[in-house]
């Protein structure tokens, strides 16, 4: 069966409506690049790095502002120290496997000093999830190259890959074949509809613990059903979750943290739980503000009271949720290092579990 989308099964999640593209693309200005890498000689690679801008390319001289939040800190996200100092983030963000995360955020520095030759201070925001168990992590198969052909891909914007693709070409989610999902709602705050989109790198979970818009399934996809691959790590399904979160509304940073916290919910209602060795980090920034990166006099900002941003809380709860889903739902069964294997999620099956009301 072709490899499609949830909805494309004829399977919802959540109660509000989603936004065109159903992706994080919907937030206007930002875009998605990925760059894949695949090779059987002369060593195993399911690798690659995906590269998300923040803003459209006539608007990079704004920062937006940003925040961070962690479930479980077993990961490394670089730029974080600052983010969470001055709450500004300047984009644009990475994410690859564990071992490059040093290559691309140094390329993402050569990529700012190329823009703007007069740079003498850049700490990019990069985040990564291990991808051992299908790709030689130790081949360092990430290029400089790569990275580029990554923010090309960004620059051109157009729909967002999923699955088996960029940073997510070797993750594993639920014990199913992972990697990048997105998703996006639209949600009524104060009186005007904004956007919130999630991105994912889903590389975490146990197969038992899968659920579907609030509805226990892995018990009815389990090893007898799908084979599960033998894990090398110590604890069953353990690994990681990247998640951003983007909106169009103008939140300042202490919102953008509020925002990021409710990627947590979205992640528990898969079933993910943020077991100790995983890096479950989240990412939420607001473009809804234009903040210039060297403002030198005081400057307008606008924002949401407090009680408006429920609906935007449960706008991204609902977008991490889904993004998730079509990680697994569009990635294919793999084959990598040391002829590991790990199967798809059927989505036959899951369009049967979908409709039935699995309990």
């Amino acid at each position: 069966m072709t490899r499609m989308r949830l909805r494309d099964l004829g399977l919802s999640i959540g109660r509000l409506p989603t936004g065109a593209a159903n992706s994080i693309a919907d937030v206007a200005g930002v875009t998605v690049g990925h760059a894949t890498v695949k090779a059987d000689e002369p060593r195993v690679v399911r690798t690659g790095v995906t590269v998300v801008h923040t803003r459209a390319p006539e608007e990079r001289h704004l920062l937006c502002y940003g925040a961070m939040h962690w479930l479980n800190g077993n990961g490394e996200m670089t730029g974080s120290q600052w983010l969470h100092e001055s709450g500004l983030l300047a984009g644009p963000i990475g994410i690859t496997n564990t071992h490059q995360v040093g290559l691309v955020r140094d390329e993402l520095v050569r990529w700012q000093v190329t823009r703007n030759p007069s740079t003498e201070w850049c700490l990019p925001v990069v985040g990564e999830t291990w991808d051992g168990h299908l790709s030689d992590i130790n081949a360092f198969a990430v290029t400089a190259e790569h990275v580029q052909a990554a923010l090309t891909a960004a620059d051109a914007g157009g729909p967002v890959g999923e699955g088996c693709v960029g940073g997510g070409t070797g993750m594993v989610c639920h014990e199913f074949k992972g990697g990048i999902g997105t998703s996006s709602r639209v949600a009524t705050a104060a009186g005007v509809e904004w956007t919130v989109g999630a991105l994912v790198q889903a590389n975490y979970g146990r197969r038992d613990l899968l659920r579907l818009d609030g509805r226990r399934i892995g018990h009815l996809v389990g090893s007898d059903v799908v084979p599960l691959a033998e894990d090398p790590q110590p604890e069953p399904g353990a690994g990681s979750i990247i998640v951003l979160l983007a909106t169009d509304a103008p939140l300042v940073a202490g919102q953008c943290r509020r925002l990021a916290q409710r990627a947590t919910v979205g992640l528990a209602r898969v079933g993910g739980t943020g077991s100790d060795s995983s890096g479950d980090i989240f990412l939420a920034f607001a473009t809804g503000n234009r903040v210039p990166e060297d403002a030198s006099d005081a400057f307008d900002v606008r924002t949401l009271p407090h009680p408006a941003m429920t609906p935007l809380f449960e706008a991204a709860a609902e977008a991490v949720e889904e993004a998730i889903w079509n990680a697994m739902c569009m990635a294919e069964t793999t084959v990598g290092f040391l002829g590991r294997t790990v199967h798809a999620v059927p989505l036959d099956l899951l369009r049967t579990i979908g409709g039935a009301g699995a309990v």
